[in-house]
């Protein structure tokens, strides 16, 4: 999905822009993935380009293979991320047709029992998938397109508040090696017959790596897993999270988090919530791992079958003969409940067993199992629940760059605040995030951080306090409450709180080629806020197809009036280079102007080289860069230093880095890196990289990536607001920092009347 990147960088306070969402009368839709122009874009977008590529690989008789996550060519990038503690070993990469005898994307269906996790710590993600499942047809409605002949497959996902497209292919990782990597022991087991085993320890789906449809030769499970795990940069940013997040993206939802011990009525929680479970709601469940020290052992303790710290799905609430039953599921398809009421348990009479049917479960070791309400109460701790949304519903959306002050900086609300009018009364979700950073571990700065808010109405008396976000886990991606407001003003207040995780990692060690692709993964992510500035990642912001193509298009027609001109001129030789500066700079997308460099764009043809006025100009900007970096020398004697390195013409580099960042708006950061690269080959040395004290080819320092814009105290912290209304129209919401803030209220105070 193609986002501008450039905006104003002095603006502190902007009118948002928001996802127009398709509207529909309220009782006549059905719930499912939030539906917004950008969901359609998304979707139409997903389908052309599955059908470009099943139509040229057709033409060319060959199978579709997606370079930019490919598993045989690129198998470390795709595993592992920056820093990455799973030490992931597949014998190799197949085809989905060479793994199936006849595979098939959907068999009947997606159903909660064709999941069965793998090698990854992903159970989150699919008790996810394994509780969308069982709201109809919602994980089909992610999968818009494929061809299974050439074995491209495209998918739509909710990131950061907007829909986009991944499109992989069908090479899926196995565990179990080639005949000819086995042990003569090992050979002779299958009697050294290479085609029984083959057909029997290389065929079907337990010979996959990571995750699998208990159903044999469907496909959907490990597709799906595969498209994640792309969107995410690697298969290792799945481990670990949170089932309710994985819902989000699959759903556009919202989702919430309560606490068993907290709920006040559990009768009414059962009538008012859990009866509801896939009508417009989605539930999972969990507890926290239990300490073991006591007992010796670092294997986990299990409670009547359950485990701690694992996502299960709660896939049904049923009340048969007055009796309460909640049907939940492991997504490991086996260890399951093994108390009142689990699999062949003595509760499970004659009587009892009739009403299977009615209940909807069916005994086996599948992962499924049944629980009466009281025993579900007392062994779960936390109860997920993910809001979903028929077409009734509209989103507003609007992302800030926020500096933060960290701890020990006071623990209080104004950081920043957003406001927004309501114009008929409705019923309304409030959403805070912070952007998604699973795909940018190793780089996610020194801190974590928590979110909270208080919304306020404002009116002509004191604003009255409406709303405040519900009680989340600690860190969480997002926060959230539920209102119903009235017609006016309302305004959101943040408080954000940090937690010091340990001090920044050193790119040093990074894959370079891993690190580039994170680096412009977080710029364009980043960019999504109204106030950010390009400049501050200009050299991992990409340029968008489009606009090269429109670039080349206009340079082209330059060329072919030069051309034409100089024919008409009779001129002998044809001017084919010369291009007016104006039209090869010329582009829709601002990034092609951005990533020019100084030297280009200050040439001049006018002056010869080592002319007096040309020495005269270069003097003098020698002098202004020694001016200018002066801050960037601790002593006297560096200054020196670096000054007689600039006479033999060797620290011209470090000066214009110098020059650079302090002519920018995020001076005096900290981040002072080494700068002992060469200038490049192209004399663009202006164009090293400094974000987060990378310098160009020099040797990485470490850094803080979080570094401050205005000083050395302050953090970025991106955050977003989104506010979906139900029958009303879109609203407008303008998000305000705390130092724009302070200027708006100095100035009101200067405009008050003065008192007599």
């Amino acid at each position: 999905m193609a986002r501008k990147h450039h905006r104003s960088k002095a603006t502190k306070a902007i009118k948002s822009t928001k996802a127009a969402v398709t509207a529909s009368p309220p009782s006549k839709s059905k719930v499912g993935l939030l539906v917004t122009d950008e969901l359609e874009k998304a979707i139409q977008q997903c389908r052309s380009t599955v059908h470009r590529i099943a139509k040229d690989c057709k033409a060319k008789n060959k199978k579709y293979r997606d370079i930019e996550f490919d598993f045989d060519n690129d198998q470390n990038l795709c595993l592992a991320g920056l820093v990455s503690e799973e030490g992931f070993a597949p014998t190799a990469a197949s085809r989905a047709t060479d793994i199936y005898t006849k595979p098939q994307f959907f068999i009947d269906g997606a159903g909660s029992n064709d999941i069965v996790q793998g090698a990854l710590g992903d159970c989150w993600f699919l008790s996810a998938l394994s509780t969308a499942s069982t709201s109809e047809h919602l994980i089909e409605k992610c999968c818009v397109a494929r061809d299974e002949k050439v074995g491209v497959y495209g998918f739509v996902f909710f990131k950061n508040g907007s829909w986009v497209s991944v499109i992989i292919d069908d090479l899926l990782f196995v565990k179990v090696p080639k005949f000819e990597e086995l042990s003569s022991a090992e050979q002779l087991l299958f009697h050294n017959d290479k085609k029984k085993y083959n057909k029997t320890a290389r065929k079907g789906g337990k010979n996959l790596y990571f995750a699998r449809s208990g159903t044999e030769n469907e496909t959907w499970v490990p597709l799906i897993e595969k498209a994640y795990a792309k969107l995410h940069g690697d298969y290792s940013s799945l481990s670990g999270g949170r089932a309710a997040e994985a819902i989000e993206d699959l759903t556009g939802g919202v989702s919430s988090m309560l606490r068993t011990k907290d709920i006040l009525d559990t009768d009414r929680f059962w009538e008012e919530e859990l009866l509801h479970a896939n009508d417009d709601r989605l539930f999972g469940a969990g507890y926290g791992p239990l300490d073991t020290s006591r007992i010796g052992s670092d294997e986990s303790i299990k409670v009547e079958g359950l485990i701690g710290g694992h996502a299960y799905s709660i896939l049904k609430a049923i009340e048969v003969e007055g009796k309460r039953f909640l049907i939940l599921r492991n997504p490991w398809g086996k260890s399951e409940w093994s108390g009142p009421w689990s699999d062949g348990s003595k509760e499970w009479t004659p009587e009892w067993l009739r009403r299977l049917p009615e209940i909807g479960h069916v005994f086996g070791e599948d992962g499924q199992f049944v629980m009466e309400y009281s025993d579900f109460l007392e062994r779960f701790e936390d109860i997920d629940k993910t809001m979903l949304f028929d077409s009734s519903w509209k989103m507003s959306m609007e992302w800030l760059r926020v500096p933060v002050r960290p701890p020990p900086a006071a623990w209080s609300f104004g950081s920043v605040s957003f406001n927004f009018s309501i114009a008929k009364s409705t019923k309304a979700l409030i959403v805070l995030s912070k952007l998604d950073e699973r795909y940018f571990k190793g780089i996610d700065g020194c801190y974590a951080w928590n979110l909270q808010f208080l919304v306020y109405k404002i009116g002509d008396t004191d604003p009255e306090l409406v709303a405040e976000s519900e009680q989340a886990v600690w860190g969480s991606r997002s926060v959230n409450t539920e209102a119903e407001l009235e017609p006016g003003e309302y305004v959101v207040h943040i408080r954000v709180d940090g937690l010091f995780k340990g001090d920044a990692l050193d790119p040093s060690e990074f894959n370079k080629r891993k690190l580039a692709r994170v680096l412009t993964q977080r710029a364009l992510a980043r960019s999504a806020a109204s106030n950010y500035d390009p400049s501050s990642e200009k050299d991992h912001l990409p340029a968008s197809i489009d606009a090269l193509v429109g670039r080349e298009k206009a340079i082209a027609g330059a060329r072919a009036k030069a051309a034409a001109a100089a024919t008409a001129s009779s001129s002998s030789t044809p001017i084919v280079g010369d291009i007016p500066e104006d039209v090869a700079g010329a582009s829709d997308d601002k990034e092609l102007k951005t990533s020019r460099s100084d030297s280009d764009a200050g040439a001049s043809g006018d002056e010869e080289e080592g002319s007096p006025k040309e020495k005269k100009k270069t003097e003098g900007e020698k002098k202004e860069k020694e001016k200018k970096a002066k801050k960037k020398y601790k002593t006297k004697e560096e200054e020196n230093k670096q000054k007689d390195k600039i006479k033999e013409g060797e620290g011209s580099n470090q000066l214009n880095e110098s020059a650079k960042v302090d002519s920018s708006d995020s001076s005096d950061t900290g981040n002072e890196s080494d700068s002992n690269s060469e200038d490049d080959s192209d004399g663009n040395s202006d164009y090293t990289s400094t974000i987060d004290g990378v310098d160009g080819d020099s040797d990485l320092a470490p850094f803080d990536n979080d570094a401050a814009f205005e000083s050395p105290e302050l953090v970025d912290v991106f955050i977003g607001l989104r506010v979906y209304v139900q029958g009303g129209e879109r609203v407008s919401i303008v998000g305000t920092i705390q130092e724009e803030a302070d200027k708006l209220y100095a100035a009101s105070l200067r405009d008050e009347p003065r008192p007599q």
